[in-house]
Order: C-alpha cells, then structure tokens, then sequence
C-alpha cells in the first residue's frame, strides 16, 4: 500500500482495488503492532531469560521468575508459550539411556590431578539432596583440594543456579585471596549458566568442567557427601528443612572440619592442617 502510494495512487483506489477497508488500514498504519502481540514477546523473553539461566525449571518456575522480572501471567499462559517454543525442563523430556550431557563451557583444568600445594588454589563444587517431611533441601559444597576444608556452601528448598552462586560467593568472602584459584565442577546445569560463569570472572577464578564419562572426577566431592550421608542425613527422618539445614551446618563446622582428623592430612582436622601448613596471612577465617 505504502509503495502504491509512493507511485502516486491514491489510497482510496489502491483499497478499492486490493478490497481492503480504509479504516482497518489506517489503525494499523498507526500501531503496526497490537498491544497483545507486543506483550506476548515480553512475556516470551522474560520466559526464554529465565530457561536460559536455569534450563532445569519447567513452565510453573519459569512463570515465576517472569512476573518477578515484571512480565506478569497466568500459568496457563506460560505452558502455552514455552510449548510453542519448545523450551522444556531438562527433566521434564525423557531422552532415554542416549542422552546427552550438557555443553562444557569450560575446558578441563584439573585432568583428574586432584592436588594443590597451598590454599584457594583448587576447589571442587558439587550438589547433594535429601528428603525431609516438607519436601527436598539441596546444599551446594565447595571444598578446597588442599585441606579438605569446606570454603563455602548454601542450603535452599529449590536446586536451581542461585544456590551454587550463592556457594561460591560465601567461599569467596571467607577465603578472600581467591585470584586464578580453579573451581572444577560436573556438567550439572546449576554450574553452566551465564550468571554463574559471571560470577566466577568477577572473582577473578577459572572455571574447569568433567568430562563426560568420567566417573573419577568428583571423586574427592562425592567422598564428603559420603559422610555427610553417614553422620546427618541418614540418621534419622527429618520432618523440616530447618531441623535439617541446623544439622549440616552444625556437623560441617564443628564436626567436620574442627574434629574429624583425616589420614591424608597427617591425622590433623582441616582446620589444624591450615593453620599449621599456612602463613597467618593465609589461615581462613
């Protein structure tokens, strides 16, 4: 119509010959785009951030992240959008024995030398889950390498990337002297997310990720969970998450790492290795 225009026809004749209504033509000469069509995009986009920082939440969470970033919908809505686009959980699809871990994206610093010569320079982050009365609490560790001592952790009802950010920003601020330290992780999707890998660049560290396949590459993690299972989770039934999240942090700080001597550490505990092994400058708090 614009181009007839151009020409020199005018819209009268160009409508009548295309049998179009003037009217229609000029409402949307004035708002080319209705204003539920521009409202569904901003909810499809506050959708499409929330799956791209957290691909293991399905249409529910995601509808909740998207009214907390002001694109407010029913849940119904939501199901619709991430139908059509096809953004789904990645446990709500069942891929069968020939599914695909997660893309890298770090390269694998570690090549299972689990070893560090002085503190905060390599770390290892893995997550745990446990039931209680009032549903699932996940914990998020990261231990360092040299000592076997837990830097940082975090505890919440929902496994989702803020619990590992939330980790590895408490490891931080008790360790401090974290530059080049190397953080090595699974291919879990709570540690590929962008804000994460952002997290992990303002800290100055390096990311490293386990290859797929490679059983032994969270072994060291795998062994504190181990006796985490032993000595709280599996000793009695939990009927809150907060009787439970008392309890870890009760056995990780006191227990753990002020009592329990370890055999690799020269029967010291993590905290006397540290402290015998380090300059004052260097002790965690």
């Amino acid at each position: 119509m614009k181009e007839l225009a151009g020409d020199g026809v005018p819209v009268t004749v160009a409508c009548r010959v295309l049998k179009l209504a003037r009217q229609p033509y000029y409402r949307w000469l004035g708002k080319p785009v209705p204003d539920a069509v521009l409202e569904e995009a901003y909810r499809a986009n506050a959708l499409f951030d929330a799956h791209r920082d957290d691909p293991e939440f399905g249409y529910r969470f995601l509808a909740d992240e998207a009214r907390g970033a002001g694109a407010g919908m029913a849940g119904r809505t939501a199901w619709r959008i991430c139908r059509d686009n096809r953004w789904w959980s990645v446990f709500g699809k069942k891929r069968g024995k020939g599914r695909k871990a997660g893309p890298p994206v770090h390269d694998d610093l570690v090549r299972r030398d689990f070893t560090a010569d002085a503190p905060n320079r390599l770390w290892l982050a893995d997550i745990t889950e446990h039931a209680t009365g009032e549903g699932k609490l996940y914990l998020c560790a990261i231990k360092d390498v040299f000592s076997k001592r837990i830097v940082g952790y975090s505890i919440d009802a929902r496994m989702k990337s803020r619990l590992a950010v939330t980790a590895l920003n408490n490891a931080v601020a008790r360790r401090e002297h974290v530059d080049g330290c190397v953080l090595h992780t699974d291919r879990g999707s709570q540690f590929r997310p962008r804000k994460f890998v952002r997290t992990l660049d303002g800290h100055g560290m390096a990311g490293s990720i386990g290859r797929v396949g490679a059983a032994g590459d969270n072994a060291a993690m795998e062994s504190f969970f181990s006796l985490l299972q032993k000595n709280v989770l599996d000793r009695r039934t939990w009927a809150t998450r907060e009787e439970l999240r008392i309890a870890i942090v009760t056995w990780i700080e006191r227990t753990y790492h002020r009592r329990r001597r370890q055999a690799s550490l020269g029967r010291l505990t993590p905290v006397e290795f540290e402290t015998v092994m380090t300059t004052p400058a260097l002790q965690a708090a």
